[in-house]
């Protein structure tokens, strides 16, 4: 088993889009399921939580033994052709079981861009632009629906008016951390996490609506771009207590001067 999920503070604010799942699935795998075991039970289960939409789409794959890997098969064209995913015990294949979970759509859809890219060009040693940015965005991605004024700050790295000036702004803001390997990170917080953020333009709130829009909106040549901006996660108002005194965003090295500025000095 993973005794590591023990370890996994579900009260943390940004694991409220997955604590209801998550707590459960943690307990079932610590309890001796283990951990694709504890996912397929749930696969089938609503994670949305609103019958009629997207909640109600069984997960679109099958969680099974790394083993069942064949030996010199990409991990990505495996999932692909046989809808299983090789999932070992710990924290990062646990949340990558849980991003299948409540975003099926973009899940597949990440899953066929990376075969298709591998399809098209194999496997070697650096991958090519477009399987760095879905790497990237599978691992490390988090979505922001927001206001115009706060993407545009983020994007500009003006932190001061991001976190200060506009702090009251992110009350209509909803931003979902996706990437498993960013989860990760974030069972041991540190300041300097840094989320690769995506700008999401769904019709409505929640994961239900984020997903069927990601699915519809991604694309490798869009992914290749890297479309993202950097976000320190704890700077996120209410996301951690420090971040309540503007002496926190007083750090260089986090809370970075944008590059072109750097480059003047």
């Amino acid at each position: 088993m993973a005794p590591e999920l023990d370890a996994i503070d579900w009260a943390a604010p940004w694991l409220a889009p997955w604590r209801a799942q998550g707590q459960t699935l943690a307990a079932q795998a610590l309890a001796g399921a283990g951990s694709a075991q504890a996912l397929n039970d749930h696969s089938a289960q609503s994670v949305h939580g609103a019958p009629g939409n997207l909640a109600g789409s069984a997960c679109p794959v099958r969680f099974v033994s790394q083993q069942a890997l064949p030996a010199g098969e990409a991990y990505e064209a495996f999932i692909c052709r046989t809808r299983q995913v090789p999932t070992r015990e710990g924290l990062h294949d646990f949340f990558n079981g849980l991003c299948w979970l409540h975003f099926p759509h973009t899940k597949t859809r990440l899953n066929v861009l990376q075969a298709e890219q591998i399809a098209r060009s194999g496997i070697h040693s650096v991958r090519g632009p477009a399987r760095d940015g879905i790497t990237v965005f599978d691992e490390n991605a988090a979505f922001l629906q927001a206001p115009d004024a706060l993407w545009d700050a983020l994007v500009a790295k003006d932190w001061t008016h991001l976190f200060i000036t506009l702090r009251p702004l992110w009350a209509q803001a909803q931003l979902v951390l996706f990437g498993h390997a960013l989860l990760e990170k974030l069972v041991v917080p540190r300041k300097g996490i840094t989320a690769h953020v995506y700008r999401v333009h769904a019709s409505a709130p929640g994961l239900a609506a984020m997903d069927a829009w990601m699915a519809y909106d991604l694309s490798a040549a869009k992914l290749a771009a890297k479309p993202f901006a950097h976000l320190p996660v704890l700077g996120v108002p209410g996301w951690w207590a420090a971040n309540a005194e503007s002496v926190f965003y007083d750090d260089p090295a986090v809370f970075r001067a944008p590059r072109a500025l750097v480059e003047a000095r």
